[in-house]
């Protein structure tokens, strides 16, 4: 329970009666627009399910029936770190974040020049990830440009659980390796529904089609146990309505199919929902964020809050062209939203360029924003043993300042945000030559990345991981 004396900001945008409006044209979609289905073993969990009508390739579902599998779903998730210890629970009110999105280049650094993303470089951007504490998980950060397609997922998961210890989101790009990948994960670290520290990350395709792929390996994810993201990518005017309210409703009833079906494979089974709103641009053939995208997703947050699910939103990264004016401030926006209204996890910071391309900049940079985002969320006490007016008092009289005061004395080392940028005025600035703010985040990027280091059984990881992939024969 909050305390009446804390100050604490808050971001809400749906009444009561707008949720429920909201959700009723939902409810309408799914029965009168009905979802393509491409997966006979969705079909088969489908055509026995009461409430659910099959019409050629697509299911039509009742109300009564989306209800129920609102009413079995857990409200919260425990997540583990790889080593078994308590990470994080989704659903409990709190923001998390990870960085990464399946890019296909990868920015320097220091040159910003962009290359094919390799392995070496997954190998980097984890190690990196895993020594920000902002951030709560890893996601997949590209796919390998540099081993075959037919096994790259392979090796880019096995660099992933090699390289940190800490909880990961999985987006598979070739879908027949989702099961090997799983089991090489088992063969590592054992029982992946026992202290789950994978979250496979799964899209169907809007509008409204559960492809084979993804409704297939969501049958996998809950047949193990294994908790997933459910999530879709919606892009006004070309995949979803142009209008935020229209998108909001159809990727809503998008998400309740996949809950639906998730709950007759297994009732109870661990699913997290979300959108990732996005606008078309009809002259350049570009999706990109808007300030609408971010209200789309806060509502999308609140929607799963009202149905006590846990939610996994966007992150606000892909904009820019490199960690510029543009990427800042839209991960700004994206991070201090998130943490003053009802978004649960932003599993995919720290990419540029219409998000093909993973930066370690952006990376280190947003790491600094969301521990200044989460400052700004706590909050402060507004009590009167904080305000302490008996020292106002002696120290205006006595002193005249504060500076040696009890309380500054005790409080100052902690009481402001000490982060990426120093504290300097004109004259130091001019007396380190002139520095910029790009140089800084540059030389504190590389620093990072050559300290970082991976977790002890790096080589133990690695070396069962690759006998796996050489016994399934698969071309490297």
């Amino acid at each position: 329970m909050e305390s009446k004396s804390h100050v604490q900001p808050k971001l809400s945008l749906l009444t009561a009666e707008q949720i429920q409006t909201v959700h009723q044209n939902a409810l309408n979609i799914l029965a009168r627009a009905g979802v393509r289905i491409d997966s006979e073993r969705a079909w088969g969990y489908f055509e026995k399910a009461d409430g659910a009508r099959r019409d050629g390739d697509r299911v039509y579902l009742e109300p009564e029936l989306v209800e129920w599998a609102i009413s079995t779903a857990p409200a919260t998730i425990p997540i583990y770190d790889r080593r078994g210890e308590p990470a994080f629970v989704l659903g409990d009110g709190q923001t998390r974040f990870g960085s990464g999105v399946t890019n296909l280049y990868y920015q320097d650094p220091v040159t910003d020049a962009v290359e094919p993303f390799a392995r070496e470089h997954m190998g980097i951007g984890v190690r990196l990830v895993d020594s920000l504490a902002s951030y709560d998980e890893c996601s997949t950060l590209g796919i390998l440009r540099d081993i075959d397609p037919a096994s790259a997922d392979l090796f880019a998961v096995l660099e992933m659980v090699a390289n940190t210890t800490k909880p990961l989101v999985l987006l598979i790009s070739q879908e027949k390796l989702f099961p090997p990948i799983l089991e090489m994960l088992e063969g590592i670290h054992g029982d992946l529904g026992e202290r789950p520290f994978l979250i496979p990350y799964l899209n169907p395709v809007t509008p409204l089609v559960l492809n084979e792929g993804t409704a297939d390996k969501l049958i996998d994810s809950v047949e193990r146990g294994i908790p997933f993201i459910y999530s879709n990518y919606g892009m006004a005017g070309a995949s979803t309505p142009i209008t935020p309210a229209g998108a909001l409703a159809m990727l809503n009833a998008e998400l309740l199919l996949g809950l639906v079906l998730s709950q007759l494979v297994k009732e109870e089974a661990s699913i997290i929902l979300g959108s990732l709103p996005a606008y078309f641009d009809m002259k350049t053939m570009v999706d990109f964020l808007d300030p609408q995208s971010y209200l789309v997703n806060l509502s999308c947050a609140e929607m799963m809050a009202h149905y006590a699910i846990p939610h996994a939103g966007t992150s606000g990264s892909g904009e820019g062209w490199g960690p510029d004016l543009l990427s800042a401030g839209n991960i700004w926006l994206n991070h201090l939203t998130a943490l003053i209204g009802k978004a649960g996890l932003a599993p995919f910071v720290g990419s540029t360029l219409n998000s093909k391309a993973y930066s370690p900049l952006m990376t280190v940079y947003a790491s600094d924003v969301i521990a200044q985002a989460r400052l700004f969320a706590q909050g402060y006490p507004l009590d009167d043993q904080v305000i302490n007016t008996d020292e106002i008092v002696e120290e205006v009289l006595r002193e005249g300042h504060f500076i040696t005061s009890q309380t500054t004395l005790s409080r100052y080392r902690n009481a402001y945000y000490n982060g990426l940028f120093p504290h300097i005025g004109l004259e130091r600035w001019q007396e380190i030559g002139n520095p910029s703010i790009e140089q800084t985040l540059r030389d504190r990027t590389r620093e990072l990345i050559e300290s970082s280091q991976p977790p002890a059984d790096h080589a133990e990881v690695i070396a069962s991981g690759e006998a796996f992939i050489d016994r399934l024969g698969v071309p490297v």
